[in-house]
């Protein structure tokens, strides 16, 4: 493959063979059955072919198609047990695996983009990539300095092959549908489209990660890399070794996962507060866990963070409506958050809840706020899932009346996706300390006022903050 498949013609034809072979091994499948094998043999082979073909074709066209593979494989926790795991295979693969673009298309790329010169720029390249992701792909190098970078190169015809794809794929997006028990997959891939011209922006996404990297230079538990080198289609960053967190994933121990899922807990509700952005894009590719610094107490691995390329702007931090309305939930006070949901357009006027339903509907939601640590688990998330897409159920018919505001629609998909990666690292996390800490409206005014003259103390952290941090950031 010397390039991205292109033509649309091409990827479309392979992206519409998709639900063709799902039904095609459907088919095959009942024929096994007829012939008198077991019907749950047959449903696990059809499952693990099912499961090869998506990730084949995912990976190899890459774009908008890789991308929603990627998006939809933190949500494997919430599948019945004996349906995720062939699909978790495959779709973990294309968290960091794809088929790669040979060195000479990546040579060229750095030639147009950087110059003709553009060696002179690195003391090693490495040709053979490091990782690949939906829209481009990862060079180790030393750069000029004898710093250690990571040089991400945009595959060519990466925005068209994007726009094509995911327009391909909303047209079949209901056949997708059991991949994600309880989820309008319709929405995520409109949003993904709608948000294209900035992924493909290498220079937001520079911005973004300086952004970052400078407001958490002294942090003891997250680590930025920052940016060394940015140009159309190519974004030089520093390297970071770790842990991938896919790796902690499958075969960390309880105390990495712990760990793991607490710093991604605090990375999602402190980065907004911190830098007036949000991370986008939480699957674990864009994860590390790094061993502890030196000096610092056993146990102390730290959180690295990649890919700035989708990020939603926030100069005022999360909504404080997500933080009042989560209080109150907890306080049991149906009528205010009732009032409160209804004034922010999650439900509309020409529908009417009862607000003791849209309590009873919220709470299991919750639970994780509810108590000083919660143990995430994909049984938990199966729960919530089946409670949710069974349509006999009241909370299927009470959710299908509420309403989600546009402005909510990328914070309600990275809660989403955070807590999916939380269940897959089956972490105990104290989510509550991150609220409280980090959550504007979590906690009453009142309170607040009472503890104004205390020092400000980080969740995990003996040392008091010098300062409180300025909203928006840098």
């Amino acid at each position: 493959m010397s390039d991205l498949p292109r033509k649309a013609v091409t990827r479309t034809a392979k992206l519409a063979a998709l639900p063709l072979g799902f039904a095609g091994r459907a088919t095959w499948g009942l024929g096994k059955r007829i012939g008198g094998r077991s019907a749950e043999l047959v449903a696990r082979e059809v499952q693990q072919r099912t499961a090869d073909q998506l990730f084949k074709t995912l990976g190899e066209l890459k774009g908008g198609a890789m991308k929603l593979g990627q998006a939809l494989s933190v949500f494997e926790s919430a599948l019945p047990e004996e349906i995720a795991g062939p699909y978790r295979a495959a779709l973990t693969k294309l968290q960091e695996a794809a088929p790669p673009l040979p060195a000479a298309t990546v040579h060229a790329v750095l030639a147009e983009r950087i110059g003709e010169d553009w060696r002179e720029y690195f003391l090693e390249f490495e040709d053979k990539p490091s990782a690949a992701a939906s829209i481009g792909q990862v060079h180790r190098g030393v750069w000029h300095d004898g710093r250690e970078v990571a040089v991400k190169v945009q595959y060519p015809g990466a925005g068209e092959a994007l726009l094509s794809d995911l327009t391909q794929l909303s047209r079949f997006a209901r056949l997708l549908g059991p991949l994600v028990p309880g989820m309008d997959i319709k929405p995520l891939i409109k949003e993904m489209r709608d948000r294209v011209s900035e992924e493909l922006d290498y220079e937001l996404e520079a911005e973004a990660q300086r952004i970052h990297a400078e407001e958490f230079a002294d942090d003891p538990d997250v680590v930025i890399p920052g940016v060394v080198h940015q140009s159309d289609q190519v974004l030089v960053t520093e390297w970071m070794d770790g842990v991938p967190l896919a790796d902690v994933i499958a075969e960390g121990t309880a105390e990495q996962r712990d760990r793991a899922g607490q710093l991604l807990a605090r990375f999602l509700f402190s980065g907004p507060a911190r830098t007036g952005l949000l991370h986008a894009d939480p699957h674990p590719g864009n994860f590390r866990l790094l061993p502890e610094e030196e000096g610092a107490s056993a146990g102390a691995w730290r959180l690295g963070v990649l890919d700035f390329g989708t990020v939603d702007r926030l100069p005022g931090g999360l909504p404080g409506t997500i933080g009042e309305s989560l209080r109150m939930t907890l306080e049991g006070d149906a009528a205010g958050v009732y009032g409160l949901l209804r004034a922010e357009g999650f439900v509309k006027e020409s529908i009417d809840l009862e607000p003791d339903e849209v309590l009873d509907y919220l709470l299991p939601i919750i639970e994780p706020a509810q108590v000083e640590e919660f143990t995430f688990s994909r049984g938990w998330l199966r729960d919530q899932a089946a409670r949710i897409a069974d349509p006999r159920s009241p909370a299927h018919q009470l959710g299908r009346q509420l309403n989600l505001p546009p402005s909510y629609l990328l914070i309600h998909r990275v809660t989403l996706s955070t807590i999916g990666v939380l269940c897959q690292l089956g972490a105990a996390v104290r989510l509550r300390d991150e609220l409280e800490a980090w959550l504007p409206g979590f906690v009453a005014e009142s309170e607040e006022a009472e503890g104004a003259e205390e020092p400000v103390f980080r969740p995990e952290s003996r040392e008091p903050e010098p300062e409180p941090v300025p909203e928006g950031g840098a």
